[in-house]
């Protein structure tokens, strides 16, 4: 028979090769989380599925669980605390006090009142196996404070609030769980509960880790850089001292049995107070790889220990439904009611909306299995002092709220951006923009090169017969550079950026306008926002695209889709070629709005009174007498 010890390597090695080589398309095309994808591989060769990884084969799975989410997690926190900007929890004090006090306690009480409802047990108890879900899990956060996801659309104040509250409340969860455990010692009264939780746990373990976390967070800080300074380090020790340093940390703090993951987190933060250390390591990756390594085993580690068989247990009054029921009722009311409610006492949340998105994302993890196994093991040291029901009760619920919230939270990102690209679609095309020629749904940006200038394109009606279009003419302004100005379609309306009062019908729709950018010197285009065309072929290029517009955008419903944009950008040869003597230099659009003079706006205005139906690109105007068709819009 093969070895387990040869068939874990070989499955786990060849997992994080093939994650490894679609992780950028799973986490920033799918937004998966890795944590989801770890754990149902784990499911897989479980034993439940394929049975070719069981470690309670070969592991004391509670003393190896124990210890491994230990340091997985003092990693975490670590990293946590070296991310935050600089003295975070001092300048974010209130929202620190707010999230790591009433949103902590209610998030305990709630959850402990929805397993006592639902499992029939003492409150004690409850409040025991619910300590164990009060803190929130700093790796599944980073599903929502790092990636290409969260830098898009989480904003920054968000981020570091949940980062900073995960990283510090895995650590304040002690107090919680020891309190329940002391109740629950039929040795201790409730006096005697009460004194011991005060002076071992909040003095002892709480206070004690914080002085010892700011003192080795200051040294370390002090001595990294005097090595720097000296050039005593090279740099590969350099990147991994944070690692070394948490390590440390924990075997310190385990020697005197105080709190090691609240002491990773102070340390971490202390030894980043001053940036310095962030700074010079910001375009190095080698704790986000040792991270994604370390959270990637655990989860497919923690698929295959997930006690399927407990969770039917008629004895404990364990069903599948009452764990499904729970879990949707935690995930639910166990945080987000009370993160919205206290909104306006939480100052890193602005709005209602930020604080339903961080609600929402609390996550149950690798703390949670921490916290359980904590109090396996204080159970198993006095187990003639506790109920053997509150041993075997705890397992199977925290390990089916970690499986959700798992599951929930890791699809929760898809979902958005599914529904975010939902709403995209319904809008209308007129907020389309050209990136390298080709026809794109997100919104122009004006570039940010000082340098660049542009052209306004404006959009066109369907309802302007063939000969309009062909005949369109744009006219030269000395202020505005080049402009192709459209009939507007009485469907539409704009406000006239002067004086902020409607447009007459005369008015360009300066709302129905978009900027294609041309430098002064031509050159290859730099990115979606610097598109380089010859004015000269500007009226060439507006038929070419008229005709290879789609089939589809050519209906009644339609009109205001059509827009005056070139099909293509030039080429580096075509670019190169010198400018022709007509060929003219615009002025940015930005710009241009603000630089439009008093002698524009009445040739604007006197549109009104000449009724003209054509414009000129270049050269004179052309005079034609408007008609009475309805198909051509009056100006």
């Amino acid at each position: 028979m093969i070895s387990e010890t040869k068939v874990v390597p070989a499955f786990l090695g060849g997992f994080i090769c093939i994650y490894g080589l679609v992780s950028g398309f799973v986490k920033e095309r799918l937004f998966l989380s890795e944590a989801l994808v770890a754990m149902v591989f784990g499911i897989l060769i479980g034993p439940e599925v394929i049975n070719v990884v069981d470690p309670r084969t070969f592991l004391n799975v509670e003393k190896f669980t124990l210890e491994f989410a230990r340091y997985v997690i003092a990693i975490q926190v670590m990293a946590a605390g070296i991310t935050l900007p600089h003295r975070y929890i001092v300048r974010k004090w209130r929202t620190m006090s707010v999230l790591l006090g009433p949103v902590m306690v209610v998030m305990w009480l709630v959850t402990a009142g929805i397993i006592h409802l639902m499992f029939e047990i003492e409150f004690k108890q409850s409040l025991l196996i619910a300590s164990c879900a009060a803190p929130t899990d700093p790796i599944l956060a980073n599903s929502v404070v790092k990636g290409r996801y969260a830098e898009a659309n989480v904003p920054k104040n968000v981020r570091d609030a949940l980062s900073a509250e995960s990283g510090i409340n895995d650590g304040l969860g002690l107090p919680f769980l020891y309190f329940a455990l002391y109740l629950l010692n039929e040795n201790y009264s409730t006096g005697h509960a009460i004194g011991k939780w005060f002076y071992w746990i909040w003095c002892y373990n709480i206070l004690l880790s914080i002085v010892i976390g700011v003192v080795i967070g200051y040294v370390a800080r002090k001595l990294l850089r005097l090595a720097e300074s000296y050039d005593l380090i090279d740099k590969e020790s350099f990147l991994a001292f944070s690692i070394g340093l948490s390590i440390f940390i924990v075997g310190i703090l385990q020697l005197i049995r105080s709190d090691d993951v609240l002491c990773c987190f102070i340390a971490g933060h202390s030894f980043t107070w001053d940036s310095w250390f962030r700074e010079e390591t910001k375009d190095a990756h080698f704790q986000e790889v040792l991270d994604g390594l370390i959270n990637v085993t655990f989860f497919v580690y923690f698929g295959t220990i997930i006690p399927w068989q407990q969770f039917n247990n008629p004895e404990l009054v364990i069903a599948p439904w009452r764990l499904i029921v729970t879990a949707i009722m935690v995930l639910l009311l166990r945080r987000l009611p009370v993160v919205t409610l206290l909104t306006r006492i939480t100052p890193a949340f602005r709005n209602y909306r930020q604080s339903l998105f961080a609600g929402w994302f609390g996550p149950i993890g690798v703390g949670a299995i921490f916290f359980a196994e904590i109090v396996l093991e204080e159970i198993e040291a006095e187990p003639e002092h506790y109920h053997l029901r509150s041993r075997e009760i705890i397992q199977p619920i925290i390990a089916f709220l970690i499986f959700s919230s798992v599951l929930v939270h890791g699809i929760t990102l898809p979902l958005l951006y599914i529904g975010k690209v939902v709403r995209s679609r319904s809008r209308s095309f007129s907020t389309m923009s050209i990136r390298n020629g080709i026809a794109s749904r997100l919104s122009f940006v004006n570039s940010r090169d000082p340098g660049v200038h542009g052209v306004q394109i404006p959009m066109m009606d369907s309802t302007l017969s063939d000969e309009y279009a062909d005949g369109l003419h744009g006219k030269h302004d000395s202020h505005m550079g080049f402009t192709i100005s459209p009939p507007v379609s009485t469907e539409h309306s704009s406000r006239d950026p002067q004086n902020n009062e409607p447009a007459s019908r005369d008015d360009v729709p300066l709302g129905l306008s978009r900027t294609i950018t041309i430098d002064e010197i031509p050159k290859v285009a730099r990115d979606q926002m610097d598109i380089h065309y010859r004015i000269p072929q500007t009226q060439s290029q507006y038929r070419q695209h008229m005709q290879n517009m789609p089939s589809a955008l050519h209906g009644p419903g339609h009109g205001h889709l059509y827009a005056d944009l070139p099909t293509r950008s030039m080429s580096a040869q075509e670019l190169a070629e010198p400018e022709s003597q007509n060929t003219m230099l615009v002025k940015d659009a930005t710009k241009h709005e603000k630089a439009v003079d008093s002698e524009h706006v009445i040739q604007r205005r006197s549109l009104d009174q000449q009724s003209l139906s054509e414009l000129s690109v270049a050269g004179p105007s052309v005079d034609a007498e408007p008609t009475s068709d309805s198909s051509t819009p009056d100006f």
